[in-house]
């Protein structure tokens, strides 16, 4: 699709991307695919103190030969319980409808789905359930919102830890017999030493 771009707009969007992956804003990592440019994909960490914190959420942007003049097709990779994100990630937002600028770039899109986080809006849910909670039982939103953070965008540190408490557990509770079985390295080294002595036999006989 990229080579249905214009060579100005190409310019703009490989300029943009190299300036978003060497300065990416706060809490957005872009990954760019240098065969396929008009398919971006970034990573946004959830916001502090919403019910997305602690998730990382993946979205992509398709950008199609009309751009800049129309906007790039924004969805959400990750599953999210969000108004304004429908069940199969359709984003709706005004920067990338009514509201778009041809001098907008991608960054700009990206920070405004980001922001969008952080205030939904209501009153263009694509998700009405989620929607109606936040409007009328915020913290059923906020707490159904958060599990699904849990389980679709989680970044699993806790995973590590796990693992790691299991290897110091482990560390902890070995049999010292154990230790001691798989200490026999003494032979290894005693062989180097006698190969060692064995060529210094051999230095002597010249």
């Amino acid at each position: 699709m990229a080579q249905r771009l214009s060579t100005a707009t190409l310019r703009r969007l490989v300029s943009e991307l190299k300036r978003l992956e060497t300065s990416p804003p706060e809490g957005i990592k872009v990954r760019i695919n240098e065969e396929q440019l008009t398919e971006i994909n970034a990573v946004i960490d959830g916001p502090k103190d919403t019910p997305y914190e602690g998730g990382q959420f993946q979205v992509r942007l398709t950008i199609d030969e009309s751009f800049p003049d129309t906007p790039p097709k924004g969805v959400f990779v990750t599953k999210i319980f969000h108004p304004n994100v429908s069940e199969h990630g359709e984003i709706c937002v005004n920067t990338l409808k009514k509201d778009w600028q041809k001098h907008y770039g991608i960054e700009h899109v990206l920070v405004t789905v980001k922001c969008l986080l952080i205030y939904p809006n209501p009153e263009s849910a694509l998700n009405e359930e989620a929607g109606r909670l936040l409007l009328e039982h915020y913290d059923d939103y906020a707490r159904h919102a958060r599990l699904m953070t849990e389980i679709h965008a989680a970044a699993k540190p806790e995973a590590v830890a796990v693992d790691e408490k299991l290897q110091d557990t482990g560390s902890e509770n070995r049999d010292p017999t154990a230790v001691t079985a798989s200490k026999p390295q003494a032979p290894a080294s005693a062989s180097v030493l006698s190969s060692k002595d064995k060529r210094k036999k051999n230095l002597k006989r010249f």
